[in-house]
């Protein structure tokens, strides 16, 4: 008797505990919900939110001059097709940012700037750059898709045309983008394939070469050794990071900002970098990908 009261208690209990409101907000569980609630997209992401004033700016030369219908055409069918691209961030009934899908009217995206035609003529490089470098202060429209091109249809020293895009960082980040704007490319031998991309390089070093069973235990060793080594590393780089932010001060260099008033503006500055350069540094720090050597040489050239 005493087992079956138990039994039906917990069954009670139980009936009890799935009549109560869930806890977590669910499309389903929200009542009075409009039609115009009903069809908000997915909510932006935490770190989508934390980038909330921070924007991507690339900078692109073409050696031909722009066919702003051919840009248009490539736009429409492969960017403008991506979810974020086509959406807008929007608020709630509950005060959370959700993604609205959207009509994307690619005109609207595609700005030709009105630049002096004096200090066109007198420096074109510097006329891009200063449009540019103001583009980084500049709010984006939120009532449309957050991202951007400013087309240039002049020569530079570098480029018959330039284009420069200018993406939000809640669509993704650098490497990201660059790889969409890779995807949005063709060949120019043959426009219906994707650009040949180079084949990424093998790694070497004795963590990426697992002894085989005829090696021997110490070759084995070797191998585990390795990892330990590795690990310890990297909790000397983690313990160093933390420390650096609560205590310690980054050594003085001639790349450090020595006055660090917050109302003290940067620029962004283009500058030419030689492949050759990049792949020596590449192969200093012994680098898998160049991409790290970007984001380091990046760091050496900001202009703060």
């Amino acid at each position: 008797r005493v087992t079956g009261r138990r039994i039906k208690q917990q069954k009670m209990e139980a009936t009890t505990l799935r009549k109560r409101p869930l806890s977590v907000k669910t499309a389903a569980g929200r009542e009075g919900r409009t039609a115009a609630e009903a069809e908000l997209g997915e909510p932006v992401s935490p770190s989508a939110r934390l980038v909330e004033d921070f924007y991507i700016i690339v900078l692109m030369g073409a050696s031909t001059p722009l066919n702003l219908p051919a840009l248009r055409a490539g736009i429409e069918a492969q960017l403008a097709r991506y979810p974020h691209f086509r959406s807008i961030q929007v608020t709630d009934r509950d005060g959370e940012l959700r993604w609205l899908p959207t009509t994307v009217n690619v005109d609207n995206h595609l700005i030709r700037p009105t630049l002096d035609p004096a200090a066109v003529a007198a420096n074109p490089d510097k006329a891009v750059e200063d449009y540019v470098a103001s583009l980084s202060t500049l709010p984006m429209d939120r009532s449309q898709p957050l991202w951007e091109f400013h087309l240039f249809d002049f020569p530079t020293s570098e480029a018959t045309s330039t284009a420069a895009i200018r993406v939000h960082h809640s669509l993704g980040d650098g490497m990201s983008l660059l790889t969409l704007l890779m995807a949005c490319t063709r060949s120019a031998a043959d426009p219906t394939r994707l650009p040949a991309m180079p084949p990424l390089p093998t790694r070497t070093g004795a963590i990426y070469q697992r002894p085989r069973p005829s090696a021997g235990v110490l070759a084995f060793l070797a191998w585990v050794w390795s990892f330990v080594v590795l690990a310890w590393h990297t909790v000397v780089d983690v313990v160093g990071f933390f420390a650096t932010i609560l205590f310690l001060k980054d050594p003085h260099t001639l790349f450090k900002r020595v006055n660090h008033a917050e109302t003290q503006r940067k620029r962004i500055v283009h500058r030419r970098l030689s492949l050759d350069d990049v792949k020596f540094v590449k192969n200093a720090m012994k680098c898998v990908r160049a991409s790290f050597c970007f984001i380091f040489l990046e760091m050496l050239f900001a202009i703060l």
